[in-house]
Order: structure tokens, then sequence, then C-alpha cells
């Protein structure tokens, strides 16, 4: 057994713990960039701040399929390590990382290209396109550099090092806060960029970020060496990759799109609903990082063991983390409730905004242990090759609760009916992820047993 496949061996609760923790600092310091973005863009007014709302989802999407493919390399690096085979694992882990690049070359061309026709669909008007444009035109730039530097997390996911991980996030973010102030609304006399001061912070964090994973990856079992990849490896190699990173990644992208429509159907309450959504938005997004950290960590633990044939500790993995998804979502969401005001406050002292931002929050908030739910059984089904499986639940729940929901009752609800409609879905597409994994990890091991 390779020293690679550390997850096989010891207490599960342990590895859940030691591979969480570090990627709760790193999402984390990750999501902190939405929220300083935010901060700083919102001091540049009401329109910038509900153009930003209008770009949230689309960027989400975007980096959705990033982390697609970085499951797909999570998955083929931690199975392969997991069966004993560092060789395959290695050539699986740099073809990745090339096509992580290839990826967001293609993506960046195509968001170019549809611009426009994609944000008059989520109903932007004249002021905010331009808006918008400003920012998204150098932020499609530099989306290769995302990319990338999502493969090279997934080869270090993929082998268990979460801390290292974590530190390229915290690297990332750390540019980011120090570049935000100075690019968006200037500093030191240098008058600032506005919004597209913020794309240009991204794209220098990813960049430094990249360096430096590149630098921590030599210290792994798997570095970052061209000369590993096997040529008759490589049309394999891809296959598996796109048989896990292009389901994982519309499923992942699934919940970005289902959001893009709500956000339109919010922007039809008017500019003010849309700005309290948003920045309610940003809020969620921070509370629900041990939910993120934990649905990667598991992808891990379970391609490991499932590599290795150890089915009874990939389904102990996966109890475990449904407990603590189920405890932490209604403890943050108690939290969130009773402060939104507070939380509102720190985003906008308009009236409107603030009251949107706690009506939100009120309905939305008891849906976080079911997100949770959702999330981490989608990664333990994408670190198992179940991709599809992962994909079809998460286009149940956008597409046969969300939306159905979210346009029958608007008429009489208001905006509330969308806060409704993604708590319905949230609670729903939780519970039936949840029994599906723990069906498919079931007979698996019954098969064995047998």
């Amino acid at each position: 057994m390779s020293d690679g496949a550390k997850l096989t061996r010891g207490d599960i609760r342990g590895h859940l713990v030691t591979q969480t923790t570090p990627m709760i600092i790193g999402v984390a310091a990750m999501m902190s960039v939405g929220l300083i973005d935010a901060y700083f863009i919102g001091q540049l007014g009401s329109a910038e701040l509900a153009a930003i709302a209008l770009i949230f989802p689309i960027s989400i999407a975007l980096s959705s399929l990033g982390i697609g493919v970085m499951v797909g390399i999570n998955s083929v690096v931690s199975r392969s390590l997991g069966a004993g085979d560092i060789e395959n694992a290695a050539s699986r882990g740099n073809i990745g990382i090339a096509f992580a690049l290839i990826v967001g070359i293609v993506m960046a061309a195509i968001l170019v290209a549809l611009l426009d026709p994609l944000f008059t669909l989520m109903q932007a008007d004249d002021e905010l396109m331009s808006i918008i444009r400003t920012y998204m035109i150098p932020y499609a730039m530099g989306f290769p550099l995302i990319m990338v530097m999502m493969g090279i997390n997934g080869v270090m996911r993929g082998q268990g090092e979460a801390r290292r991980a974590s530190y390229v996030s915290i690297c990332y973010a750390a540019a980011n806060w120090i570049l935000d102030p100075i690019l968006i609304t200037g500093a030191f006399g240098f008058e600032g960029f506005g919004i597209a001061g913020a794309a240009y912070a991204t794209n220098t964090g990813w960049a430094i970020a990249i360096i430096l994973a590149l630098f921590l990856l030599k210290g792994t079992a798997l570095p970052f060496n061209p000369a590993a990849i096997k040529k008759d490896q490589i049309a394999p190699a891809i296959k598996a990759l796109s048989s896990v990173a292009g389901p994982a990644g519309f499923s992942n992208a699934i919940n970005p799109i289902g959001l893009s429509v709500l956000t339109a159907l919010v922007a039809t309450q008017g500019q003010d609903a849309v700005a309290g959504f948003g920045a309610a938005g940003r809020i969620q997004s921070f509370a629900i990082v041990p939910l993120l950290a934990l649905s990667g960590a598991i992808g891990s633990i379970v391609g490991q063991n499932w590599g290795a044939s150890q089915f009874d500790r990939a389904q102990q993995a996966m109890r475990w983390a449904a407990g603590f998804s189920i405890v932490y979502g209604m403890v943050v969401a108690v939290v969130l409730v009773a402060a939104s005001g507070w939380f509102a406050q720190i985003f906008s002292d308009n009236p409107a905004v603030i009251e949107e931002f706690s009506r939100y929050l009120a309905i939305a908030a008891w849906g976080y242990a079911g997100f949770g739910l959702l999330i981490v059984s989608n990664g333990a089904l994408n670190s198992v090759g179940k991709a599809g499986w992962a994909l079809a639940q998460s286009c149940f729940r956008v597409f046969l609760v969300m939306m159905p929901i979210a346009w029958l009752l608007r008429p009489a609800w208001g905006s509330d009916a969308i806060y409704t409609a993604e708590l319905a879905a949230n609670v729903i597409g939780g519970t039936i992820a949840l029994v599906l994994v723990l069906r498919i990890l079931g007979q698996k091991q019954s098969s064995r047993e047998a």
C-alpha cells in the first residue's frame, strides 16, 4: 500500500477532522474574497452592488465547472492511490492539470462570446450591463488561471493533503485582501479601477497562488511533472476524468444556475430586492463554509477507501458527515436569523435593502442543513465514480422543486416565494441525496460480504 493512501488506515472520525479543518480555513479564506469584494464594491454605489449580485451566480456557475474538473482529478487520483497504483495516480494527476488549463481557455472564449445575451436573459438593464462588462471581460481573461489552480488542488485533495491546499487558498485570499481596496476604490494616491479592480485583484491572486501550489506539490507523493505522463494513458485518463468531471461540473453548476433563475425572478421586484438578495447570498456563502469544506474532505476519504475495497469505512465516513451537516446547519440558521439585521447593515444603509436581506435569511436559512446533506452526498458519489447519480438528483432539486415553486408562488408571495422555493429545494434535495448515497455504498458492501 502506498504512503499516498493514508486515509485507508486509522480512525474515520479523525480523518474527517484532519481533512475538514484545514479546508474550513481555506474555503473561509476564499469565501472572504466575495465578502471583501461586496464591501468595497458597495462603496461605489447601489448600481454596482446590484451588478455584482447578477454576476455572482454566473461566476459561481463557471467556478463550478472548475470544481467538477477538480473533483474528477480527486476521484481518479484517490482511487488509484487506494488501489496502490502510485504510477497511474501520478500520470492521471498531471494529465488532469493540463486538461484543466485547456478547459479554462475554451470556457473563457465562450464567456466573452455569450456575455451580452447571458446577462440580458438575467434582466440586466443598460446601466447594469455596462458595469457588468467592465468586470466580466478581465475576469474571463483570467479564467484559465482559476482552472489550473483547481487542477492542482484536485491532485492535492486526492492525496489527502488538505493542509497544503488550505495554504494555497489562504495565499489567494490574502492577495485579494491587500489588492481589493487599492484596485477597487483606490489608496495611497491611486484612484482605483472601480468594479474592474475586483477582477484584476482576483486574477493576480490566482497567479500568485499557482506559484505557491506548484512549490507545495513538490513535497507530495505526486509532484507536478509532465514527464510522469504516460502517452498511452492520456486517452483513458481523459475519459476517466471526463466521466466524473462532466457530470460533477454540471451538478455543481446546476445549483448556481438555479440561483441565476431565482436572481432574475427577484429582479422583477426591483433593484433594492436584488441588492438585498445578493448581499445575503454573500453572508450565506460564508456561513456554509464548514459544509463546503466537509464536501471536499469526504471525497478523498471515501475515494481512497473505495479504491482499497474498504466499503464499510466509506459508509462510516458518510454517516458521520451527514450527522454534522444536520447539526451545524440548524445551529447556523438560528444565529443568522437572529442577527440578520446587523449583518445587513454591513453592506447597505438602505432600509429596503436591509428588509429584503432579513426576509431572505428568515426563510432560506432553515434549509442549510439540507444543503449540507446535498453537497456532502454529491462529494461522496463523485469520488466513487457515480457522478451521474449526483447530477440526476441535482437536476431534480432545481428543475422539479425549486423552479416550479418559485414560479407558481411568485405572483401571490413576491420575493418570499423565491426564498421559500430555495428552502424546499434544499430540504427535499438533501434528503434524497443522503438516501441515494447510503444505498449505493450499502449495496457495494453487501455484494462484497456475499
